[in-house]
Formats: C-alpha cells, sequence, structure tokens
C-alpha cells in the first residue's frame, strides 16, 4: 500500500488527485492538503470580475466531492517539509495545521510515500508597497473573492461614469517582474467592451501597464506566429487590437508603490514616474510560499528542496542569458534529492526567465517572471501522477511520462466581450512555450505551423466551451478523464 500527499487543490493538485484515484486501486491512499475549501476554475475570474458570471459558477467545494471519490481531504496549511521523518517518525512527513473546525490550529504530521507540491505561487502583494485587493482603488482577479470585489469597485465607477464622471482606468502588473501578463490582458479587453456596453466608453481613458519590453510579450519573449496568411508578431497582433480599441499603453514599467489612485513605477531608462487612476488592476508578484525543510536530525535543508519555488530536475546553472537552452527546462519535475516528491505547475522552480532580463539605470531587474499557468499546469501534474501510478505498479522508480515547457505547447484564449453572439476572443497558440533555437532559427523558436493567432467570435465560443468542459472535468463527472489538459 501507497500513500500520495498532494499539496494544494487548485489545477494541478486536483488534476493529480484525479488521475491517481482513478488509477490507483482502493488500497492506496491519496490525501490532499490544501488550506482552501473551494475548487476554483481560475481562467474565469476574469468574466467575475466584469459582473458577467457569479463566482459560485467558478467553484464548487472540495469535501463532498473527495468523499464521494475516496480521496482523503485535510483543510489545512503546510507549515514545513521532513522528507527524512524526524526522531520520533520515521516515515516522511508534511508538518500541517488545520485552518478551519474543531481542529483549527492543530498541527499534524501527514505521513507518505510520495508527495506532490502542487501549491503553487503565493500571491506576494507585499513586494509592492500599498498593493492591496480592494484598497487604494486597486482590485485584483487572481482569485474568486478578488474578482468579486473588482467587479464591485468597477460597478461603482461605471455608476459615477453614467453621472458624468470622466475616469481612468488602468490595468496590467503591479510589479517588476510580475507574470500572468495574459489575464490581464484578458481583463482590460473585457473591462473595455463592458463599458461599451454600460454606453461611457467616451467617458473612460484606459491604459495598459506592463513591464514588459514589448506589446505581446506574456513572459514568454513575445511570439512570431501565423495569422491568416500573414507571419505577425504578437507586439503587431496587440498593437493593432490596443489601437482599435483606443487602449493607451506603459512598457518596460516596474511599479514599486501604491498610493489612494497613483501608481508609481520605475522604467528601464531609471525614471521614476508615476500615473494616476479611478480603477486599476495590477497583477502582484508570484513568489514561493517560503517553506523551510528539515532532515531527520532535525537540521535545516531547505536548499535541497526550494530556490524560492521547488527544485526539480532542471539545470540550475547560472549562465549568461546567450547561453540559455531550451534543454535547462525540465521534464519530470522530480525533486533531485528525495526522489518520491514532484512539483508540478507553478511549484517549480524554472531554470531562467524566458523573457530576456532586462535592468534599468539604477539596476532594478524589470522583466516578467515565466509563465507556468493553465495548460502547462495540468499537463505536468497528469505525467507527474502517471509517473507515481507507473513507481507503485511497477514497485520501481518510473520516470517514462515525460514534458518540457520546450516541448509542449499552450492555447491562450482572451475573452474580449460576453455574449454568445456578441461576445469575441482573442486566441493565440504557442508551440513550444519555452522558444527552441535550434529547432526554430528562422521562427524565433516556434513552430509556426503550430503557432497561430486568431481574433472573433469563435474564439469566444471556445472560451465558453472551455469553462464548462472544465468544470465538468473538475467535477469528476462520468468520462471526465477524456477531456484532455
Amino acid at each position: 500500500m501507497s500513500k500520495i500527499v498532494i499539496l494544494g487543490a487548485g489545477i494541478s493538485g486536483h488534476v493529480a488527485a484525479a488521475h491517481l484515484r482513478r488509477k490507483l486501486s482502493k488500497e492506496h491512499e491519496v490525501v490532499v492538503v490544501s488550506p482552501n475549501s473551494n475548487y476554483q476554475w481560475v481562467p474565469s475570474n476574469i468574466w467575475v470580475g466584469i459582473g458577467r458570471m457569479k463566482s459560485e459558477k467558478i467553484l464548487f467545494p472540495l469535501a463532498p466531492l473527495y468523499k464521494k471519490k475516496g480521496i482523503g481531504y485535510k483543510q489545512a496549511k503546510a507549515l514545513s517539509f521532513h522528507p527524512e521523518g524526524d526522531k520520533k517518525e520515521e516515515k516522511p512527513y508534511i508538518l500541517a495545521e488545520y485552518v478551519v473546525g474543531e481542529n483549527k490550529g492543530q498541527q499534524e504530521k501527514v505521513t507518505y510515500d510520495y508527495l506532490i507540491n502542487a501549491t503553487g505561487p503565493k500571491l506576494d502583494f507585499e513586494a509592492t508597497e500599498g498593493l492591496i485587493p480592494g484598497q487604494n482603488k486597486a482590485y485584483s482577479v487572481c482569485t474568486y473573492s478578488h474578482a468579486d470585489h473588482a467587479w464591485a469597485g468597477l460597478k461603482a465607477l461605471i455608476q459615477e461614469m453614467k453621472k458624468g464622471k470622466k475616469a481612468k482606468i488602468l490595468i496590467g502588473t503591479g510589479h517588476a517582474k510580475s507574470t500572468c501578463q495574459g489575464a490581464a490582458f484578458e481583463y482590460i479587453l473585457n473591462v473595455e467592451q463592458e463599458l461599451r456596453n454600460h454606453k461611457v466608453r467616451d467617458m473612460a481613458e484606459i491604459t495598459w501597464i506592463s513591464n514588459e519590453y514589448s506589446l505581446g510579450d506574456f513572459g514568454m519573449d513575445g511570439v512570431l506566429m501565423s495569422y491568416g496568411d500573414m507571419i505577425m508578431k504578437s507586439s503587431e497582433m496587440v498593437e493593432m487590437i490596443f489601437d482599435d480599441r483606443g487602449i493607451k499603453w506603459i512598457l518596460e514599467a516596474g511599479v514599486n508603490k501604491i498610493e489612494d489612485g497613483i501608481a508609481h513605477y520605475e522604467n528601464l531608462d531609471g525614471e521614476q514616474k508615476s500615473e494616476t487612476y479611478d480603477f486599476a488592476m495590477l497583477i502582484p508578484a508570484f513568489s514561493g510560499h517560503g517553506f523551510k525543510a528539515f532532515d531527520k536530525n532535525e537540521k535545516e535543508i531547505t536548499e535541497k528542496l526550494f530556490k524560492g519555488f521547488m527544485l526539480v530536475d532542471a539545470d540550475y546553472t547560472q549562465k549568461p542569458y546567450e547561453e540559455w537552452s531550451v534543454q535547462d527546462w525540465p521534464e519530470t519535475y522530480q525533486n533531485p534529492s528525495y526522489k518520491n516528491i514532484f512539483a508540478p505547475g507553478i511549484a517549480f522552480a524554472p531554470p531562467h526567465t524566458i523573457s530576456k532580463p532586462r535592468f534599468s539605470k539604477n539596476g532594478t531587474a524589470i522583466f516578467p517572471a515565466p509563465p507556468r499557468t493553465g495548460m502547462p499546469s495540468g499537463i505536468t501534474a497528469k505525467l507527474v501522477s502517471e509517473n507515481i501510478i507507473d513507481s507503485i505498479k511497477t514497485n520501481k522508480e518510473s520516470l517514462n511520462h515525460r514534458g518540457s515547457m520546450g516541448n509542449m505547447g499552450a492555447a491562450c484564449i482572451a475573452s474580449a466581450g460576453f455574449g454568445f453572439w456578441k461576445g469575441s476572443g482573442v486566441s493565440i497558440t504557442t508551440f513550444p512555450i519555452v522558444p527552441d533555437f535550434e529547432k526554430y532559427p528562422d521562427s524565433h523558436g516556434r513552430h509556426l505551423g503550430k503557432t497561430f493567432g486568431a481574433i472573433g467570435l469563435a474564439g469566444h465560443w471556445l472560451k465558453l466551451m472551455l469553462h464548462h468542459a472544465f468544470i465538468y472535468k473538475a467535477k469528476m463527472k462520468p468520462f471526465w478523464w477524456l477531456i484532455p489538459e
């Protein structure tokens, strides 16, 4: 009998738990440890943030589903890692603390044979002074509750605009090293369309602010793609979209302080500037959770497990940008020191960024961190669970399932309005996510036949279809596993 413990019940953790439970007999134990009570389909937060979808439509409680499927569930937060056990506990364990109910505050050693760290990122709002969701007129759409607050703030502003108020709206990244530009991009398009729906678009100045060097970088160093019969840069496509919608943009901006209606930032020229606003949605920095790890003698060994995020089978050798290789990226997401620990999704430490690192004249790093959200989170979680399943069934280590972001594609669909007939979408499919300049030297590291963009109603339909398909899949309804990650 084996016991697999999964930390986190987001896209990555939930996918891993579902596949493990489906393919392992009930003699093996699958346990999810998460402080959250609900599963949420994060991509649809955007629609919650414009009031077009209730947050109840994108979430459901985990406990009843896990009980029905035979998945153990502890609503608790991980405190520390003990991969060798300790003097009293021979098995490796996670020290966890319950966050609700009669056990709230109680700590427990949760032992395991295999551990999947799928904790995702810490939303590091503290890294930017004054950036607090719902305060200083600044909001977030990173969680469904944040998105609810964002819609409340936007709705109130729309009411003021209907009474004649001229407004400034600022959307983008709220830190010099933020990632997830795609979510902010999707939100700014939806907000712009929502103002049109309320017939107040002419009352608002909308501005995109980003740590990107060029529009459409998205933390992937931009994309050269097929667009109809043309070959187009993602920067050209996004510029065309913004121009068409009258959206201004500020690039190379490392936001470092938020005051009531003012975003302060530094640019690559080292200038300290500010931008005023009446409503802002700024994506925070992502960071590791700051976990500590200890060996069996209670000596700290955090550096064997973490480099901010968790260390896996990547090449972490420090080297110049010109020497970075797609081969640096991990394939199995297995920790090199403890072979029974894995970290799929955002939880793994990337070997380096994908976008070229740039620094201001003051030495401030201003460039996007690498994205690992969405499809990569689900795909890497599935391959990790499949390797664990094979290892348990063969009683020997198996790492046959592999997948690097350097040989993996991703589809990003940004809705640009909501409605079955009036909606729109911007679709960008990228292959591979990490550019491979050796294999595709003439197309900026991407396969042009598999890297393409499109704008139109079909993209919106696809986004709606994915929303319903992935909620269905997450609820583990009949034949859910036929839906790809």
